[in-house]
C-alpha cells in the first residue's frame, strides 16, 4: 500500500479543498502525475486501491475530496454550482503542475461517474493541455427512475431554491465486490445527499458536452460498465461517437456494475488503463493532439461546416423557416417598442452600442409594453452571458494589474476593440493602483466619440485616450511597442468571435505580441458554444453590412492554439455558468 500524504489547496474562491498525494515509489521528484476524481457521494480515501492496484510506480498520484465531500468544506453533496466545481478541477490541476513541478502535458486525469462529467466538461470548456483522460462510467444521464423526475426537480428548484435529494441506490447495485459493498455501507464519509443545483447542473453540462463532444481534442479512453443501474448508456455512446480526439478508445466491461474501478473483476479495467497510458507516453504529446487542424479550422472541420449550414437558406415552407420568419416580423413590428431591439435593428445586434446597452441592463421602451419586451430581450441567455463576461473581464483586468504591481510595474492598458470602453473603465475601481496609461481603440468613430465621453465623465482624461484603430492591423499594433511607455496589458474582448477567418486573428495576435514586452499580459475572450446560434443567424443582423449575424464558433482549443502560436501562455480562465463565453488571461513568453 502506497502511503498518502494529506494536503490542501485553495480554489478560485478561496475554499480550502482537501486532497491526498501519493509520491512516486522510490522517492524523488516525479515528472508524471495521475489525478483521480471520485464518483458522486464518495471521497479520495476510496481510491487508495486504484493507486495500489494500477501500479504506476513512476507516477505521483493525486485525488481530491470534491466540495461537500469527504474532508472538504461545504454542505454535504453541495457546491456553489456545477460550473464552480468544474473550475475547481482547473485550479486543482494547475496547483499540482505549479507546486510539484509536473508539466501539464505529463498529467493524466481519471474521472469516475460524476467525476468523469466534471473532467469531460473541463476538457471541453478549458481545453487543458494534459496528456490524456480516462472516463469511467461517465454520468451523462443519471437514471432517476421516477417519471418526470427531472422537470419536477427543476420546477421545485425554481419555486423554493436549493434543496437536497437522497440517493437510494444500494451498494449491491454498485459493485459485486463484497468488501467494496461493506465499505460503502459503513464509511462515515460517504454522503448520500446531492443538492438539486448540483444535480440539475450535472444534467445541463452533460447535455452540452455530449452535443458538442467534437470540440474536445484530449486523448480519451472511455470505460463503460455493461450492467450499469445508475447511468444511461446512450449519451455515453453519443459522446464517444462525436468525440473530436484523434486518439480515443471505448471499452465495454461485461457484467460490470456502476463502480467500474471498484468492481470484483476490476483488473480488466486496470489492464486497459495501463495499456492506454503506455500508448499516451509512446509518442510526444504534439503527435497525440496535432494543432494544424485547429489552425485551419476556419477552412475545414465541424465548426466551419456548422457556419456554412447557418448561411444556407432554409426551405421556404419548412416549419423552422416559418418560425424564424415570424420572429423577424415580430421584432420589426411590436419589437420596435423595445429600445434594445430598435437599437439592434438600426445598427446591428453585435455593435459596440448594443454591447454597451446590454452592459447597462436597464429595460427601456415605449408605451409600457415596450419596457416589458425590452426586459425579456435583455434577459435572453446570450445577453446574460455577455454581462457575466463583463464581470469576468473585470476579474481578469484586476488579476493582471495586481501581477504587474507585484513586479513593480504600473499597468499600461491597451484595448484594441473597446466598443464604448465601459467594461475597462468600470474595472478601474478595483485595481490595486491607478494605471499609468489607458489606450482604448475601435474602428467605429461613433464608438470612439462615445468612449471619450465616458473618459471625460470619469475624470480620466489625464491618463486615458480613445482613438480610431484597426484591430487586425498587425503592423500597426506592433508599432505601439515602447520599452518605457508601451502597453503591458492588452485586451481583446468580443472581437475574434465575430470574424470567422483565422489569418486576421493570427495577425492581430502577432501584432499584440510585438507590442507587449515579455512578461506583459493579454486578456482575450472566446465563445466556444452558444445555445441560440441558429436563432441569431436566422433573425438578427450584424453591424458590418446589415446581413445575417452568422457566427463561426471557435473551440477553446482552437482559440488557445492561435494565442499560443503568437507567443503567449494561458495562465487562468473564467467561463459563465452556461458555458457560452470565456475570458482568458495569458502571459507574454
Amino acid at each position: 500500500m502506497r502511503a498518502a500524504l494529506e494536503k490542501r489547496f485553495n480554489s478560485h474562491d478561496g475554499a480550502s479543498l482537501f486532497y491526498r498525494y501519493w509520491p512516486r515509489v522510490g522517492g524523488g521528484a516525479a515528472d508524471r502525475a495521475l489525478v483521480l476524481f471520485h464518483r458522486g457521494h464518495e471521497h479520495s480515501g476510496r481510491l487508495q486501491h486504484v493507486v495500489d492496484e494500477l501500479g504506476l510506480e513512476d507516477f505521483a498520484c493525486f485525488a481530491w475530496d470534491a466540495r461537500g465531500h469527504g474532508l472538504s468544506p461545504g454542505a454535504r453533496g453541495d457546491s456553489p454550482g456545477f460550473p464552480a466545481s468544474v473550475r475547481d478541477v482547473d485550479c486543482f490541476i494547475r496547483h499540482i503542475s505549479a507546486v510539484y513541478g509536473i508539466a501539464m502535458t505529463d498529467i493524466v486525469v481519471v474521472g469516475q461517474s460524476v467525476g468523469a462529467v466534471l473532467v469531460a466538461t473541463w476538457a471541453h470548456d478549458y481545453a487543458p493541455a494534459v496528456r490524456g483522460m480516462v472516463l469511467t462510467a461517465p454520468a451523462f444521464s443519471v437514471k432517476l427512475y421516477v417519471p418526470l423526475a427531472r422537470p419536477a426537480l427543476a420546477a421545485w428548484y425554481r419555486l423554493r431554491g436549493n434543496f437536497f435529494v437522497t440517493s437510494y441506490v444500494k451498494a449491491k447495485f454498485l459493485s459485486h465486490d463484497p468488501e467494496r459493498i461493506r465499505s460503502y455501507e459503513t464509511d462515515p464519509l460517504i454522503t448520500r445527499d446531492i443538492s438539486a443545483r448540483v444535480l440539475l447542473g450535472l444534467y445541463q453540462a452533460s447535455a452540452r458536452v455530449v452535443a458538442d463532444a467534437r470540440a474536445i481534442r484530449t486523448p480519451t479512453q472511455v470505460l463503460v460498465s455493461q450492467r450499469d443501474w445508475v447511468v444511461r448508456r446512450a449519451p455515453q455512446a453519443a459522446f464517444f461517437r462525436d468525440l473530436g480526439a484523434e486518439v480515443k478508445e471505448w471499452h465495454e466491461l461485461p457484467g460490470f456494475f456502476h463502480d467500474t474501478l471498484g468492481e470484483r473483476d476490476r483488473e480488466q479495467a486496470f489492464t486497459r488503463m495501463r495499456a492506454f497510458i503506455d500508448r499516451l507516453y509512446a509518442h510526444p504529446p504534439g503527435q497525440l493532439m496535432p494543432k494544424q487542424c485547429l489552425r485551419e479550422a476556419d477552412r475545414a472541420g465541424p465548426f466551419h461546416d456548422e457556419a456554412r449550414r447557418l448561411r444556407k437558406p432554409l426551405p421556404p415552407w419548412s416549419p423552422a423557416n416559418l418560425g424564424f420568419a415570424f420572429t423577424r416580423l415580430a421584432m420589426r413590428t411590436l419589437g420596435r417598442l423595445s429600445d434594445g431591439i430598435r437599437l439592434g435593428l438600426a445598427g446591428g445586434f453585435d455593435s459596440g452600442a448594443m454591447l454597451d446597452y446590454v452592459y447597462r441592463d436597464q429595460a427601456r421602451g415605449a408605451l409600457g409594453v415596450g419596457r416589458l419586451i425590452d426586459r425579456g430581450y435583455l434577459d435572453a441567455i446570450g445577453w446574460r452571458g455577455i454581462r457575466a463576461r463583463k464581470r469576468h473581464l473585470g476579474l481578469a483586468i484586476v488579476a493582471a494589474a495586481r501581477a504587474l504591481a507585484d513586479a513593480g510595474r504600473p499597468a499600461r492598458i491597451l484595448d484594441i476593440a473597446a466598443g464604448h470602453g465601459r467594461y475597462v473603465l468600470d474595472a478601474l475601481a478595483d485595481l490595486p493602483g491607478r494605471p499609468a496609461a489607458i489606450r482604448l481603440r475601435d474602428n467605429s468613430l461613433a464608438n470612439v466619440a462615445a468612449g471619450n465621453v465616458l473618459i471625460a465623465e470619469r475624470g480620466l482624461a489625464d491618463i486615458a485616450r480613445f482613438e480610431a484603430g484597426d484591430a487586425f492591423d498587425g503592423a500597426g499594433l506592433a508599432a505601439l511597442a515602447d520599452p518605457e511607455h508601451g502597453p503591458n496589458l492588452a485586451i481583446v474582448s468580443g472581437l475574434y468571435e465575430l470574424f470567422p477567418d483565422n489569418p486576421p486573428v493570427a495577425a492581430s495576435l502577432a501584432g499584440l505580441a510585438s507590442a507587449l514586452a515579455p512578461g506583459g499580459y493579454l486578456i482575450y475572450t472566446g465563445q466556444p458554444w452558444h445555445p441560440q446560434l441558429a436563432m441569431i443567424a436566422r433573425t438578427l443582423t450584424n453591424h458590418r453590412d446589415g446581413g445575417p449575424w452568422v457566427m463561426r464558433r471557435r473551440s477553446q482549443a482552437e482559440l488557445d492554439t492561435l494565442v499560443a502560436d503568437a507567443g503567449f501562455e494561458k495562465i487562468e480562465q473564467w467561463i459563465d455558468d452556461w458555458g457560452i463565453f470565456t475570458v482568458s488571461l495569458a502571459r507574454r513568453i
